[in-house]
């Protein structure tokens, strides 16, 4: 059965190329459950490999042709190879935590075939610590961040002695709290053509029903941007070495903070965990760039993306898919203070908030894309030093479970995010929360941001910093 693929969706497809792979990615650290033998990982793999059916998320793959009027399809793979995807991976010794995380930035690095489904999983042992790993990666066309999450949340328990859990593309999973099947209904290639047409017709008068408002958002958003006001667009970001043409090769690196310390960083300043979020990232950044002689003297810009409920856009996918809007924040690298860069954060933040209030759902979507275009037409043109690239880094904050959480007896113990260095933005910082830590995965190319693991000591450094200036 074929069915369409929504408009950000069929972006994210086109616009990867073997220097941008645009998958987003996960690494799990599971404890062993009680009494678990030498061979535990290879039982894991096995329940992760041998499901009786697969969900049809993840059975789905890219094509188009004469027969779709040309419109990129979801159609289902008639050759699924469950081994082909799901994998059985072992570090090298001395199995430190540095082999798990070399080897995870190596498997982010590789793109996915569109061949076959754009999602591949490997249980990872020979930690020497015993723990076992799971490393998944999934194309942005088929899920974005918070989707990802909660496809792994929905085959989790809070119940340590649950067995029979099933693995995430197990078909069992469908109904979970995602609502994500990928499935749809479906139709054959020979219908393919007075679909694709009934389905622009739908998303032609949705976002019409709404375009009277468009003028006034596009105005508001362009007038902010002009001012250097925080919106969806910005015109102020300086040029960085992050802001340069990338590799496909990447570096990984990942580490967790306790929650209650952002979270008392923000009740003592009168800022929410998300600005204290962004001013360690703004602090470390400002850290390394200053080890690279390269700190610009006007603050770096982040695209942080925002979540918004599918339900609510005409254009956006309600089976997988993406909902994302985007807040251009100004990080304040300019000041030496913490506690000036963390007002600074806030302040801008709540500037963007205000900005999208007054936006519809279909709005803030539009005003995204304008705001991300130059991203993408820049390194197009080859461009890139030419023009004054529309943000430096992107940074985002994805939740998590609250709770501890287990898989079939294995306890997850940590929990990180590898996301979507792009071309012109050589860096990505995403973190996600969960079990009272805030876990940071920062992804970024191997040549244009070297050293990259450097920025763990400074977001830690940015931490104690905050908390001697709140008074902690």
């Amino acid at each position: 059965m074929v069915s369409p693929i929504d408009p950000t969706a069929t972006g994210f497809l086109l616009a990867e190329n073997r220097s941008m792979p645009m998958h987003v990615g996960g690494l799990q650290l599971f404890e062993k459950p009680e009494g678990a033998g030498r061979d535990y990982g290879r039982q894991m793999f096995e329940a992760m490999r041998d499901v009786s059916e697969v969900a049809p998320l993840f059975i789905k793959r890219p094509h188009r042709s004469i027969a779709t009027a040309g419109q990129l399809v979801w159609v289902e793979d008639e050759q699924f190879d469950i081994e082909h995807h799901v994998r059985h991976s072992a570090l090298p010794r001395p199995g430190r935590v540095r082999e798990l995380l070399d080897l995870a930035g190596r498997l982010h690095s590789t793109r996915l075939a569109w061949e076959r489904p754009l999602w591949e999983a490997h249980v990872i042992e020979g930690l020497r610590d015993g723990r076992v790993a799971l490393y998944t990666k999934t194309h942005h066309a088929l899920v974005d961040g918070i989707s990802a999450m909660r496809l792994l949340q929905g085959v989790l328990t809070t119940d340590p002695t649950r067995r029979g859990m099933p693995a995430p593309w197990d078909a069992r999973t469908r109904d979970r709290r995602t609502g994500a099947t990928g499935g749809g209904s479906g139709t054959s290639l020979a219908e393919m053509p007075a679909q694709v047409v009934r389905e622009a017709l739908h998303q032609g008068l949705g976002i019409v029903a709404e375009a009277a408002g468009m003028p006034g958002a596009l105005v508001r958003t362009i007038t902010k941007g002009v001012r250097n006001e925080t919106s969806a667009i910005s015109l102020h970001a300086p040029r960085t070495i992050f802001n340069q043409k990338i590799t496909g090769s990447r570096r990984f690196a990942a580490q967790d903070w306790p929650i209650e310390r952002l979270q008392a960083i923000g009740k003592a300043t009168g800022t929410t965990i998300n600005d204290v979020v962004l001013a360690m990232s703004s602090g470390a950044v400002r850290a390394y760039l200053l080890e690279q002689e390269a700190l610009p003297d006007t603050p770096l810009v982040a695209m942080v993306p925002i979540g918004l409920k599918a339900k609510e856009s005409h254009v956006a996918s309600v089976e997988g898919g993406n909902a994302i809007g985007a807040v251009m924040c100004r990080l304040g690298t300019d000041l030496a203070d913490p506690a000036d860069r963390l007002t600074a954060i806030h302040r801008s933040m709540q500037e963007g908030k205000d900005a999208l209030a007054s936006m519809t759902p279909t709005q803030i979507l539009v005003m995204s894309a304008l705001g991300q275009a130059p991203a993408i037409v820049a390194p197009m043109l080859r461009m890139q030093g030419v023009v004054r690239p529309p943000y430096n880094l992107i940074i985002s904050n994805v939740p998590g479970p609250r709770s501890t959480h287990y898989w079939n007896g294995a306890k997850l113990v940590g929990n990180y995010p590898l996301s979507i260095p792009i071309n012109g933005m050589a860096l990505n910082i995403t973190c996600t929360s969960y079990d009272g830590n805030m876990g940071f995965g920062l992804i970024g190319c191997r040549r244009t941001v070297p050293h990259l693991q450097r920025l763990l000591a400074h977001l830690d450094d940015e931490v104690r910093a905050m908390e001697k200036a709140a008074g902690i």
